[in-house]
């Protein structure tokens, strides 16, 4: 039977590096993509990754399983990214990543293409996701994080909350808050 990644780690606390290379090949792509998609820069979110899992390697000897393994996981990468964020605002030019972006790895993106698109149809879509990166990149930083945690990485409210220190109704009302700006600013596409 499969380990729980609380039991890897729990593992890991115990000196077994095997799991923690279990854990590292399960996450590291979804890591990076969420790193990527917060600082929007491929080679930072590569770089962030590796320290979210160094940090995790390192706090080993103190982990303590009173939260699920991925929201540790995840509020360690987002307190890397919004550290990265600010420490870099004045070096990098405004929206030149895309949200949609294909993965470095595997080549696919999140959404699936239609072939079957005319021209206009395919302008169109492209205009309205360049429209829609657009505008979550425009949120405020915690109605951001809170929107890709949900959207791209599906996360629940509850792991959201546990990640951001937040409660889950807080969490409900920073996402209604970001979803209904997304709807005001994208009613011309909907």
């Amino acid at each position: 039977m499969a380990r729980s990644d609380v039991q890897l780690m729990l593992d890991v606390k115990s000196g077994d590096d095997s799991s923690f290379e279990l854990l590292l090949r399960k996450y590291r792509t979804p890591v990076v993509n969420f790193l990527n998609r917060m600082v929007r820069d491929a080679a930072a979110a590569e770089d962030l990754a590796q320290e979210v899992f160094l940090r995790v390697y390192r706090s080993r000897e103190t982990y303590e399983a009173s939260a699920k393994f991925t929201t540790w996981l995840y509020r360690i990468a987002s307190n890397l990214a919004v550290n990265h964020a600010r420490d870099t605002r004045h070096q990098r030019p405004e929206n030149t990543v895309s949200l949609d972006e294909p993965d470095q790895e595997s080549g696919l993106t999140m959404d699936v293409p239609d072939d079957s698109l005319t021209a206009e149809e395919s302008i169109v879509k492209r205009e309205r996701l360049a429209a829609i990166r657009q505008r979550v990149q425009a949120l405020p930083e915690r109605q951001r994080t809170a929107v890709i945690m949900h959207k791209y990485q599906q996360m629940d409210y509850r792991q959201i909350a546990e990640v951001l220190k937040l409660s889950e109704s807080a969490i409900k009302s920073l996402l209604f808050r970001a979803y209904e700006t997304l709807r005001v600013q994208l009613k011309e596409f909907v």
